[in-house]
């Protein structure tokens, strides 16, 4: 049976009521942050991570930076959110990627850099004594939800960490994000990070 991780998580915030649990966001970028910040800050206390060793060269990674805080200190939906930012680390990532840089986008490598990314956040979830862990990445189309759910699960039970389940494309989750990044200017990358093949940035 194909799972509904957008009916799931509304199921799971429901059932929350009144409290407000802490969650730790991984956050890719400010486009996709922005409409799923939007639709969880409402019920939970959010620190947003940014943990992206594998956007490359670090001038990019420096530039998404910069406009998610941007975000982050101009949205009303943002109010109140922290900020985590370990340093760039991109030999994390090229060792996590190493022999697959011929995989075409969506392929083993990518789940790879999905996986480095989780288990950084599952970590820092579980350190800093947050209740639940979730990632921006389901809002792009472009990304496996599946994929990005069954590591999240995963990962949860293996830190003991409440991974909440999503498909933050759902909902028109997308078209509000682009609707959110036009509304506060925010830089739209054309490229997810890896920049493998080099032309991606073209």
């Amino acid at each position: 049976m194909v799972r509904n991780y957008d009916r799931e998580m509304t199921e799971m915030i429901r059932a929350l009521g009144p409290s407000r649990p802490r969650l730790l966001l991984h956050a890719c970028c400010s486009p996709c942050a922005s409409s799923v910040l939007e639709r969880l800050t409402p019920h939970f206390d959010t620190t947003v991570l940014y943990y992206n060793p594998n956007t490359r060269p670090e001038a990019e990674f420096e530039k998404r930076l910069y406009w998610l805080r941007q975000l982050l200190a101009s949205a009303p939906f943002a109010r109140g959110v922290e900020l985590l930012v370990p340093e760039w680390d991109e030999e994390a990532f090229l060792a996590a990627a190493r022999g697959l840089e011929g995989e075409p986008e969506g392929g083993k490598r990518c789940t790879r850099c999905f996986e480095l990314r989780l288990q950084k956040t599952a970590d820092m979830a579980r350190a800093g004594g947050y209740d639940f862990f979730a990632t921006t990445l389901t809002v792009s189309p472009h990304k496996n939800a599946v994929l990005i759910n069954a590591l999240g699960e995963r990962l949860g039970e293996e830190t003991a960490v409440a991974w909440l389940p999503s498909d933050f494309k759902k909902r028109d989750g997308y078209r509000r994000s682009i609707e959110l990044s036009r509304e506060y200017g925010l830089y739209r990358q054309a490229w997810c990070g890896c920049g493998w093949p080099e032309d991606a940035r073209s």
